[in-house]
């Protein structure tokens, strides 16, 4: 079982993970904006599946390379840094763009391979998720448990907020600084990751 501190940061990391935009967001903003959020909901069924077989697949086979490869950890938190450093920057280079009602209906299956194959999920599996996970069925279910309980609400939050988009309701709030606050927060959450790996490698110096 995880202690207290270990699931309030694991529920922290999650919750800013899967809040921020990216493509599985994206599509959650897009199908809001062209069905709303009762005919959109159950595409986050698809969200958690394609999640569900990436984390677990990427968790397993890192759990078991780093018992030969310990310096694999410490790497892949390093490339999770520096990817979460150019989502950022893209993000606030591509605030002005914002999905249409236009575009073509999101379907389970567009949902399902798209956060199957969202970088998000080697993010979730070797840095955010404890390396116990892996390890023990318990501390898996636990980790799996809080990741869903805060899949649900979030994935609603971003149909909801097309949705709301859409209507009109909200003309005073600017997707442009929405994303571009989430990019700032996004930055510092790679600078975090990374000074974790750098005190790590300092201390194992020691």
């Amino acid at each position: 079982m995880l202690s207290t501190s270990s699931a309030a940061l694991l529920t922290l990391g999650i919750v800013i993970l899967l809040i921020m935009p990216g493509p599985t967001n994206t599509l959650f903003a897009t199908a809001g904006l062209q069905r709303g959020v009762r005919r959109s909901a159950h595409l986050i069924g698809a969200e958690f599946a394609g999640y569900f077989v990436s984390i677990t697949v990427l968790g397993c086979f890192l759990s078991h390379a780093a018992t030969s490869l310990t310096w694999i950890p410490a790497l892949l938190r390093i490339a999770s840094s520096l990817y979460l450093a150019v989502l950022a920057v893209r993000m606030w280079q591509t605030a002005s763009e914002f999905p249409s009602s236009t575009q073509k209906a999101i379907g389970l299956r567009t949902l399902f391979v798209a956060t199957l194959l969202n970088p998000k999920a080697i993010l979730f599996a070797g840095t955010i998720f404890p390396a116990i996970a892996f390890e023990r069925l318990p501390a898996y279910l636990e980790a799996m448990g809080i990741f869903t309980a805060a899949l649900i609400p979030t994935g609603l939050a971003w149909i909801a907020f097309g949705a709301a988009l859409g209507s009109g309701r909200l003309m005073r709030i600017s997707p442009v600084h929405l994303q571009r606050c989430a990019s700032i927060i996004l930055a510092a959450f790679s600078l975090s990751l990374a000074w974790t790996v750098l005190r790590q490698v300092g201390q194992f110096r020691v």
